[in-house]
């Protein structure tokens, strides 16, 4: 079967500009961009340093003091990729162009009412905004909404995450020391994924729980979207497993009513180096048996996906998609999914 899982690419060059030089605009934007072929004018950070590293790496031809002046130096046709902290995105997003496209990083702020200022600031400044939620755009993510989409495995009923490893928080000083840790940084990748596929859910049920010898603030979640009494939608993870490689999961699973579909997300396994990804689906043969087959894809999460983000944008800007797929407006549903998930943990369950 020939599965269509690869990005369109813009018909127009937009050239980049990134405010932020950050380890994921390192090891996943610019990567992405250079295998696009995107071209990144310009790169700015509040330590100058940093910027200039990446720009000598990256070949990037111009590095700015600060956000005003790539503002004031920047093409008319300007695509900005925002690679900060949440808290920073008001200041930064002020500063640019009315009308101007932008790409955010994810999460769209640090709870939801930092989400609405987001998309007010956006909506007034009639921004082009969308925010960087790559985790749809995976190859094994758009494979599986391929052979969805074509009724391969029927109606989906039941969609599962699981993660079980080792995460090394300390790889990200910025957010190690975050009060809501798991879910508004880990756990929201899969809850816009679920959000894609299924739109909203009814209700959530969430539990996010520390570890006794850990200072972090959550490593651990179990959260249940609520899609009415015949889907089942769950998401479990697990960053402390330390017990060796042999038990580690890391995987989507969907089920439907005429087949399954399960990606191995490699990334998250061995991290930062990773395990590489599987993708099989399974359908009824003529005998009446299940057969998985698995189906070679290229590239992984990292840092494909994050072509993806951006060339909807961009050919969203330009015409040629006609619907902006993480537009800000969208992800505010997500994170009120995310908000929910904290006060369902905060209230609790039902008291025996």
């Amino acid at each position: 079967m020939n599965i269509s899982y690869k990005p369109s690419l813009p018909e127009t060059k937009q050239p980049i500009i990134i405010i932020g030089a950050s380890g994921i605009v390192k090891d996943a934007h610019l990567p992405a961009y250079k295998m696009a072929g995107f071209d990144v004018f310009g790169i700015t950070n509040r330590t100058i340093a940093k910027a200039h590293d990446l720009a000598k790496q990256f070949n990037i031809p111009n590095v700015f003091e600060n956000v005003a002046d790539a503002v004031k130096n920047a093409p008319s046709n300007t695509v900005y990729d925002i690679t900060v902290l949440p808290e920073q995105y008001v200041e930064i997003l002020e500063q640019l162009p009315n009308g101007a496209a932008v790409l955010i990083q994810k999460p769209m702020g640090n709870d939801l009412a930092e989400a609405k200022e987001i998309v007010e600031v956006c909506e007034r400044k009639n921004l082009v905004a969308a925010i960087n939620f790559q985790l749809r755009f995976s190859p094994f993510v758009s494979a599986a909404r391929f052979l969805i989409d074509e009724g391969i495995i029927g109606d989906l009923y039941d969609f599962e995450f699981k993660v079980t490893v080792n995460t090394p928080w300390e790889l990200f000083p910025l957010i190690k020391e975050h009060p809501r840790l798991e879910i508004l940084f880990h756990s929201v990748h899969y809850i816009d994924c679920i959000r894609s596929f299924l739109g909203n859910p009814k209700s959530v049920m969430a539990k996010t729980a520390k570890h006794p010898l850990k200072k972090l603030s959550s490593s651990r979640s179990t959260i249940i979207l609520d899609y009415g009494e015949d889907k089942h939608v769950v998401i479990n993870t697990n960053h402390d497993h330390h017990f060796g490689p042999n038990h580690e999961e890391s995987y989507i699973k969907w089920e439907g009513t005429k087949g399954a579909i399960k990606a191995k997300m490699g990334l998250l396994m061995n991290y930062p180096d990773g395990l590489p990804d599987v993708f099989e689906y399974a359908v009824e043969n003529e005998n009446g048996q299940y057969e998985w087959k698995k189906i070679a894809l290229e590239g992984s999460w990292f840092p494909e996906a994050f072509i993806g983000t951006m060339s909807n944008l961009m050919r969203f800007k330009e015409g040629s998609d006609s619907k902006l797929l993480t537009s800000v407006q969208d992800v505010l549903d997500t994170m009120k999914v995310v908000e929910a998930c904290y006060v369902s943990n905060t209230n609790g369950g039902i008291l025996i």
